[in-house]
């Protein structure tokens, strides 16, 4: 009997011990730190995808990448106070006000297309191509596109920008917006990244027509050794001409 009571209570100590080590292992999972990139992503997907650099940022991945370093996260304007308590629960921290100036309301940017003079300042500014135009012609904003991150109206030459507020109801910048904003910074991006290549592609291709251009004029034209021989040639024959007398023949 006392080596069964014995046993029973080792399997109990045992059963215990294991049952402590799986809360341990637990415990331990829950609190294992995510990387920097993963919990970047997490805050970029409650940003609102403006791109505006309210924040002090060139967009919004910059910014959640500062947040995961350790930056304030309450630097976003456009996102408002619910995109900081949003933050604030993902992060595990108190909600903070709002760090900025004057709280602007929600706007899109709207072109006196009578004023315009088609520098392509504001297109090259937006950072979702929202804005349609070509150089010399007449600029327009496509509304629905329109982020109201503000960038293309500093860069006008005419100060023919305005930026009109929406209506209440539209002051929240929902997630299906965000998304669509960031799908749209992307291709803006992409578009710039073709451009750029295309543009190197015919500097090149120039550069390699003015190359065989000149190799062929070169290769038609006599060369120096033969130019200077036809100059001797020439001179010989004009002076021969000079001191041959008058009325003389071959």
């Amino acid at each position: 009997m006392p080596t069964l009571a014995l046993l029973s209570s080792a399997i109990a100590v045992l059963t215990a011990l294991g049952a402590l080590a799986v809360l341990a292992l637990r415990f331990g999972a829950t609190k294992t730190p995510i990387s920097e990139a993963s919990l970047a992503d997490q805050i970029d997907a409650l940003l609102p995808q403006t791109q505006c650099g309210q924040c002090g940022h060139p967009g919004c991945r910059p910014y959640a990448e500062a947040i995961a370093q350790g930056e304030p996260f309450n630097r976003c304007p456009p996102g408002r106070e619910h995109t900081v308590a949003a933050l604030a629960e993902l992060l595990h921290e108190k909600i903070l006000p709002l760090d900025i100036g004057e709280l602007k309301p929600k706007a899109v940017a709207y072109i006196r297309e009578a004023e315009c003079i088609g520098c392509t300042k504001c297109i090259q500014a937006c950072p979702v191509d929202a804005i349609l135009g070509a150089a010399k012609l007449m600029h327009t904003v496509i509304a629905a596109e329109c982020t109201g991150c503000d960038l293309c109206v500093e860069p006008c030459p005419v100060d023919c920008i305005d930026m009109l507020p929406l209506p209440s109801a539209q002051q929240v910048i929902t997630l299906d917006q965000a998304t669509h904003y960031k799908a749209r910074f992307s291709a803006h991006n992409l578009r710039l990244q073709r451009d750029a290549i295309e543009h190197e592609q015919r500097r090149q291709a120039r550069r390699a027509a003015a190359k065989t251009k000149a190799a062929e004029v070169e290769t038609a034209a006599p060369s120096k050794q033969e130019q200077i021989q036809a100059a001797i040639a020439r001179a010989k024959a004009k002076k021969m001409a000079a001191t041959k007398p008058a009325g003389s023949q071959q």
